[in-house]
This record gives C-alpha cells, sequence and structure tokens, in this order.
C-alpha cells in the first residue's frame, strides 16, 4: 500500500479495482461467444487490458479481489438476448461516469492518467465492433416496428370506440395485423430484391418478425380484459406502445450511440398523435353512419 495516498483516494482505488477486474472478467467471458474473429481479438484485448489496470490499482491497495458474479453473469446474459455490442457498450457508459474520479486521482496517483486514455481508447474500439448481424438488419427492423405502431395503433384505437367490445376489437386487429405483417415483410423484400441485395430474405424477415411481435403485444390487453372494458384496454394498449418505443429506442441509442430523447419523442408523438386521430374518427364514424354494434 501506497503511504502517498489518502485514505479518501484509496476508497475510490478499491472501488475501480473492483470495476476492472469485473469488467476484464466479462470482456473475456463475452469473447469466448461472440460472433467474428476480429470481435473476439478485440474483446480479448480489451480484457487483459481492464487485467493490468486491475494490477496497478493492487498496488495501491495491497488487495487481491474476486469478480463480481452476479454482475459477470448478468451481463453475459444481456451479451445473449440483447448481442455483445448492447452489453458491452452499456458497460462503457458506467465507466464514463468514472472519469471524474480518474482525474480527482491524478495529483496522487499518476498511473491514473494513463488508465484514463486507454478507457477512452476502449470506446474508440467498441465502434468498431458494429457488425453483429442484429446491429446490421437494425433499420429493418425499425421499418416494421414504426409501420406496425402507427397503423394498428390508429386501427385499435378507431375500432374502440367503434365497437366497443374488446373482442370484436382483438379480433379485427389481428385480421389486419397479420395481414399487415405479410404485406410489409413482402414489400421488404421485393425492395431488397430491386436493389440487388442478397440478403432479401433475411431482411424481410426482421421487419415481418418486428411487426408481428407488436401486433401481438398491443392486442394483448384486448384479449386480456372483458368484453365491456375497452376503454381500460385502449389505455393499457397506449401505455404498451410507450414502452416498446422506449426499450427499443434505448437499445438503439446504446448500441448505435445515437441521442435517446428526441428519437423517443418522436416516434412516441407520431404514434400518439395517430391513435387520438383514429378515436375520433371512430367516434364520428360510428355517429355518422349509424352502425350499433
Amino acid at each position: 500500500m501506497s503511504p502517498n495516498v489518502s485514505q479518501a483516494s484509496l476508497n475510490i482505488i478499491r472501488r475501480m479495482q473492483q470495476s476492472e477486474l469485473t469488467e476484464s472478467v466479462i470482456y473475456a467471458e463475452i469473447a469466448r461467444f461472440a460472433k467474428g474473429e476480429e470481435n473476439k481479438k478485440i474483446l480479448q484485448r480489451l480484457s487483459k487490458e481492464e487485467h493490468a489496470h486491475y494490477e496497478i490499482w493492487k498496488k495501491y491497495t495491497g488487495a487481491e479481489l474476486k469478480p463480481e458474479r452476479g454482475k459477470v453473469f448478468w451481463y453475459k446474459l444481456m451479451a445473449r438476448i440483447l448481442g455483445f455490442t448492447f452489453a458491452v457498450k452499456l458497460m462503457e457508459r458506467g465507466e464514463e461516469n468514472a472519469q471524474a474520479e480518474y482525474e480527482a486521482l491524478a495529483h496522487e496517483v499518476p498511473e491514473s492518467m494513463l488508465i484514463h486514455a486507454q478507457e477512452e481508447e476502449h470506446e474508440r474500439a467498441l465502434l468498431g465492433m458494429l457488425d453483429e448481424e442484429r446491429l446490421q438488419y437494425v433499420g429493418s427492423m425499425v421499418l416494421g416496428l414504426n409501420d406496425a405502431l402507427v397503423e394498428l395503433t390508429g386501427s385499435l384505437a378507431g375500432f374502440t370506440f367503434a365497437m366497443q367490445n374488446t373482442r370484436l376489437i382483438a379480433l379485427s386487429g389481428l385480421i389486419i395485423g397479420i395481414s399487415a405483417t405479410f404485406s410489409m415483410a413482402s414489400s421488404e423484400f421485393l425492395a431488397a430484391r430491386s436493389e440487388g441485395r442478397t440478403d432479401a430474405l433475411k431482411s424481410c424477415s426482421y421487419t415481418g418478425v418486428a411487426y408481428l411481435i407488436t401486433v401481438i403485444l398491443l392486442i394483448l390487453p384486448y384479449l386480456l380484459l372483458s368484453s365491456a372494458q375497452y376503454i381500460a384496454a385502449l389505455i393499457c394498449m397506449l401505455a404498451i406502445v410507450i414502452l416498446i418505443i422506449a426499450g427499443f429506442t434505448y437499445y438503439t441509442s446504446i448500441a448505435q450511440d445515437k441521442p435517446f430523447k428526441p428519437r423517443f419523442l418522436e416516434m412516441a408523438g407520431i404514434s400518439v398523435s395517430v391513435a387520438v386521430i383514429s378515436f375520433i374518427v371512430g367516434i364520428l364514424a360510428k355517429h355518422f353512419l349509424g352502425v350499433d354494434l
């Protein structure tokens, strides 16, 4: 333990030592199943650098630590489900919050500035890892997601007052949703083929799956609630719309380094506006056409 380091600095160093060791293990574990040799090499290099940082901090604390297994498990799980790019970039965002602590240690621990520089280099290295299949087709997923949210949100909102029966609304929405899924997927396939792309089938699959999942989630409240609770189903449906938009926007903002708030507000604003307009159309249609279901 260095006698020239204050207790407050030692507390910071110990936290960083623990973090560096845990992240070293996370990188190494994710590298085992990450696709692409270049991705594996980058992750393995980051693992070695994080462990080197751990060894630097250990000179000051004199403590031999163990990785946080819960955190390792959590990031491995996220990497498998959401992709390793999302997992490691989310972890690196946590490191951004520690930059002020690195600078605070600079006068007592000269190595902190070296570690600071290497951490920034980590982010640049990670930018070159955006070659996961799921990230290559984010555009296709956005197309399916946006189209489903706008079309189905509007349709369900319009049906809600026109039909006033959750079962009829769910049936109508399901028919429209499944038909639109095939229509959207086939349109994406033909568009990709016309561009001469060899991945037309894969691209349309991502679009269709994103559309179908959205359809199921939006219709779910109308299936679960009683036939007379159509207003409650509408409110739940709109809440699901906001949650889907927030979740997907957060994912893409992390994985693609894009701002969250403006994209979220744009998508949410469009979907809710369409729902309100469609709800009004449903009221007017029921009134002027004199249809009573």
